[in-house]
This record gives structure tokens, sequence and C-alpha cells, in this order.
């Protein structure tokens, strides 16, 4: 299947890179032909983010299988209980023995969803737990000299701030981002990148914090297989659709199609050490 930028195949000119994605949550079959088809979709990698020890490994063995074109990052997805302490321990031992694999610490972050819906259904929930993880997470990403990805939005995106500046960290990546104003203006101010994804064709929310944001600071992700609305309901989430991406953030910005894309690409090279 081929790719479209501005009505030209994307494969004959600038190349994307999915900044986020979840591959070891699509089924086997799915994924392989996703795989195999970003050749032809102009999609030079993707950074595979982890979930859990068995998504870690999973993202390393297909690493392993596509060099180049899966990056994985490795983590603990933070929408999700917390495990036990000794699993805990297992999960960072293993990143740290295949520290030299992963491209990123992550996704890491804080609960807010989870949060919410306990709130919402008068059940009590531990954020402080949760903030020990990512604390963790931020320690190896400073011994290791990895980038962050980050899952914080709204006000747990400023308790996120708060704790990278903690810990000393500079390369963070907040992927899909909501939040305040101010919010935004210290992200942007301490050189945090962050990613859109192709909600961005249709979610006001989305294209006002695409309009303001740095455009040396943002890239393309899909978050797939979160499925999406707009003209992609029905479609399974495909790294292809970083080019509407690209697209839809540059009739934002008001610059051809192409200046978007290569932005982009440059931006997610640059940040990931590519």
């Amino acid at each position: 299947m081929s790719c479209v930028l501005h009505g030209l195949p994307l494969e004959t000119q600038i190349p994307l890179i999915d900044a986020h994605i979840h591959l070891d949550l699509y089924d086997e079959v799915t994924r392989e032909r996703l795989l195999q088809e970003l050749p032809g979709c102009g999609v030079e990698s993707v950074i595979a983010v982890s979930m859990h020890l068995a998504s870690c490994k999973l993202n390393s063995a297909l690493a392993e299988r596509h060099p180049n074109l899966v990056r994985p990052a490795f983590g603990f997805h933070p929408e999700q209980p917390i495990p036990a302490n000794r699993e805990i321990d297992l999960l960072l031992d293993w990143i740290k023995r295949h520290a030299g694999e992963m491209i990123a610490v992550g996704e890491v972050g804080l609960p807010y969803y989870a949060r919410q819906e306990a709130l919402e259904q008068g059940n009590p929930f531990e954020l402080e737990p949760y903030v020990d993880l990512l604390e963790k997470f931020l320690v190896l990403a400073k011994e290791t000299g990895k980038p962050v990805v980050l899952h914080a939005v709204y006000e747990d995106a400023d308790l996120a701030c708060d704790l990278l500046d903690r810990h000393g960290i500079t390369k963070a990546h907040f992927h899909w981002f909501k939040g305040a104003e101010s919010t935004v203006q210290r992200m942007a101010e301490r050189g945090y990148f962050i990613s859109f994804t192709p909600d961005i064709v249709y979610e006001m929310e989305i294209q006002e914090l695409a309009r303001r944001y740095p455009p040396e600071q943002v890239m393309a992700e899909t978050d797939g297989p979160w499925p999406f609305e707009g003209p992609f309901a029905g479609q399974i989430t495909h790294p292809r659709m970083t080019s509407h991406v690209a697209m839809a953030w540059a009739n934002l910005q008001g610059i051809p199609p192409e200046e978007a894309a290569k932005t982009l690409y440059r931006n997610t090279r640059r940040f990931y050490g590519l």
C-alpha cells in the first residue's frame, strides 16, 4: 500500500518516523504485515514503547529481527496496577542488562485516566507508588543517558516536570500531550518534546496545541493500535498515518507539507539520537 503526502507518493519524498507505537499490542499477523509494509509507505522506523517486562522482551526480539526499523524503548505503562516489588526489581534489572538495546526509557509516567476512573467510581487511589516507580525510571534514564518517553497529561504533567527537574532529566518526550497553557509554556521552555497523533486532523484541542508549541520540539506518532475517529474510523492504526499528521501540522503552521515532514523527521532523529 502506498502512502501519499500532498498528492505525491511519500516514498519519493521525505521519510517518516512513528515516534510512539505499541507494536506488542497488535496481534502477531497484523504486526508482521505492518512491519513488512513500512518501507513501501516511506516509514523509516518506529519507536516501539513497552508496557511491562513481557512487552520489553517482545520489543527486544522485534528489534533484533527488524534492525533499524524497530527501535525499542523499555519501561512500564502507568495506566495499570503497580506490580509487586519483586516484579519491579526484575523489570529494572532486565532493562539495565539490556540498556544497550533500547533507544529510550518508556513508556513510563503517571496514571491520570486510571485515577480519574477510580475517583468517579468513589474508589480510593494511591498515587505515591506510581510516583516512586516513575522516579526509579528517571534514575535509570539518568544512569544510562537515555531519553524518557512519558505518559503524563493535564495536571500530571506538572508533577512529571517537577520530577524531571529533581533528577536533572533534560531529554523528555511527552507523547499525545494535553495540558494547561502554563504547563505547555513550562515544557517548551525546558526543551521537552511532544508528539501529535492522527487526531490532530480533527481535534481542535490538539490543533491549538500544535499551533503554539515550538516547531523544533514536535514529532509525529500513532500510539497504535489505539484507534482513531474522523477519517480514520474503522481503520487499523498504521504508522503510515504519520503522513496525515505531517499534512495537518503543515496546514496549521502554514508551511509546505514537504517542509513539515522534513522538520518532524529531523526532530525525531535528533531527539532519539538516530
